[in-house]
């Protein structure tokens, strides 16, 4: 029998690595975008060869590898690069996660701040996006460490989400506690058969 795919988005600091977590303790496969592109910014890995090539070896560190401090520079202050560098990129941790779901078995996950905006929507048996009020979000990142200023860029980056929640058949709302969140976690594994 072939896994359920869910596709897990929201927003920067929107709680979805936190829910992300609580469906791998509730037993499903989780599996990080992020991480997926770490690896693939890895020496001689497709997405290093991407980012070189778009923007120069500058954004290699002496590795080989991607350094994603210098990449983020130059992304998150030119929206056409950021453009650029996802339309290379997103292909690949597509194909990256179609290979894991296939040997996987009962829910697997991805976790996946644009999902939707990079088109991989249509790839999974449901969509979950985790919102929070926007303010909400920046102090949540601020937080966390991250500069205000910085917070507020990829927050903009990132838009209203207006199509991740349009495209999305669950929403969990995380404006409140710890036990709301788990609540709305325990009804999407119901709702999930699992």
């Amino acid at each position: 029998m072939s896994a359920v795919r869910v596709g897990l988005t929201g927003g920067l600091a929107s709680g979805k690595s936190t829910v992300a977590r609580m469906l791998a303790e509730r037993g499903t496969t989780v599996i990080d975008a992020d991480r997926l592109v770490w690896q693939l910014y890895e020496p001689g890995q497709p997405g290093a060869r991407a980012a070189a090539e778009l923007f120069g070896a500058e954004v290699l560190d002496a590795g080989g590898a991607v350094d994603r401090e210098r990449l983020a520079g130059v992304v998150f202050t030119d929206p056409e690069a950021r453009r650029r560098l996802e339309r290379a990129v997103h292909p690949l941790v597509r194909e990256r996660f179609a290979e894991i779901a296939r040997d996987a078995s009962g829910v697997v996950v991805l976790e996946a701040t644009l999902l939707v905006e990079a088109g991989y929507a249509p790839d999974f048996d449901l969509v979950v996006t985790v919102e929070a009020d926007p303010e909400v979000r920046l102090r949540r990142a601020v937080a966390r460490g991250m500069d205000e200023a910085e917070a507020r860029r990829r927050l903009t980056a990132q838009g209203e989400g207006v199509a991740r929640r349009a495209a999305a058949d669950v929403t969990i709302r995380n404006d409140g506690d710890l036990a709301a969140l788990e609540g709305q976690v325990d009804a999407l594994m119901e709702r999930l058969g699992a």
